[in-house]
């Protein structure tokens, strides 16, 4: 008699700190997928509510579902934990905010298999809080479209490439080889730039069927103008690392590297509070500093727009008045 093959095994890693009021939504969107053979990895990372008590109960209700309880760490300290722990071929994530549809990785997986891909992606939206649909952020395509890893890394210097892997389905094998970047944010460009040398091709698929809550309170998102997120040095310094990338991997993507740069440092200086540029602040005056440095490039660049030349030539030679001309087209938009 012939040994029936097993289906493949994907396993979900979802890191939990105080989302007590988001978590059943995401679990049960895991849980309601068409394709069943997954398990379902909670990685409590250190909650204060009771966040870690539910997914407990959860675990009681599903044999598919594991926990994992572990001293706060991030976002990153939790999946690494979940990767160590995941057994399944393939591995995916999703945020504890966040909620999927129900059949995502049944068609993540049916395309890794049929095109023998390491990687696949699906496309996604934002919601907000009041449960209404935001812009796209990453532009889904009209039809599902195979991306080799040197136009995969150029979407993602044009910041037209979705860099989280909460929409994609990664084989385990990659993942296990290197693992996120723990005490940093912007951890998923970091990790996927480093990757992406080792996948031929990713498939990227047109169905939003990820969808990203989009709440203030979390690591990017604050309504306090005199907050400053740390992911906006982070991202300053992973543009420095992708561009060494780039110079060793990919020296065809030269000029589009230097943009990502340049829009990176734009982005840091547009939102700095006003207070913290002064000369005390030593990554504020590198940041001034690279500017000032490459006022040619930020004219001859083809991949910045018009208003992105102005804006960081201004920023070049005059940050504070810079700031105050952006502070005066916020309010006339």
């Amino acid at each position: 008699m012939e040994k029936k093959e097993r289906p493949v095994l994907i396993s979900v890693i979802v890191p939990i700190y105080n989302t007590l009021n988001y978590l059943q939504r995401c679990v049960d969107s895991i849980r309601s997928q068409t394709y069943k053979y997954l398990e379902i990895i909670l990685v409590d990372d250190g909650s204060t509510d009771r966040s870690g008590a539910m997914a407990e109960k959860f675990a009681l209700e599903d044999r598919r579902i594991k926990v994992f309880h572990k001293e706060n760490g991030g976002v990153s300290s939790a999946r690494n934990l979940g990767i160590e722990k995941a057994r399944g071929e393939f591995i995916g994530f999703v945020d504890s905010d966040d909620y999927i549809e129900p059949q995502m990785y049944e068609r993540l997986l049916m395309v890794a298999v049929q095109e023998e891909l390491v990687m696949v992606q699906i496309s996604r939206d934002e919601i907000d809080e009041e449960g209404n649909r935001m812009e796209d952020v990453c532009r889904p395509p009209g039809e599902p479209e195979l991306w080799d890893n040197v136009h995969f890394m150029r979407e993602l210097l044009l910041h037209r490439g979705d860099c989280s892997f909460c929409t994609k389905l990664t084989k385990a094998s990659l993942l296990k080889e290197e693992r996120f970047p723990e005490g940093e944010l912007n951890e998923d460009f970091r990790l996927l730039v480093s990757l992406l040398t080792k996948v031929p091709a990713v498939a990227v698929l047109p169905e939003q069927d990820y969808h990203v809550f989009y709440r203030y309170g979390s690591n990017t998102r604050t309504r306090n103008r005199d907050e400053f997120p740390r992911v906006f040095t982070d991202i300053v310094n992973n543009a420095d690392r992708v561009e060494e990338i780039v110079r060793r991997q990919y020296p065809q993507l030269q000029a589009e590297a230097v943009r990502f740069a340049l829009f990176q440092r734009l982005d840091y200086m547009l939102h700095i509070p006003i207070s913290m540029m002064n000369k005390e602040n030593e990554f504020y005056m590198q940041v001034w500093d690279y500017l000032k440095r490459h006022k040619k490039e930020i004219k001859q660049n083809p991949y910045l727009t018009k208003k992105n030349k102005q804006y960081l030539l201004l920023l070049a030679t005059a940050p504070a008045q810079a700031r105050k001309v952006h502070a005066t087209i916020k309010r006339l938009d």
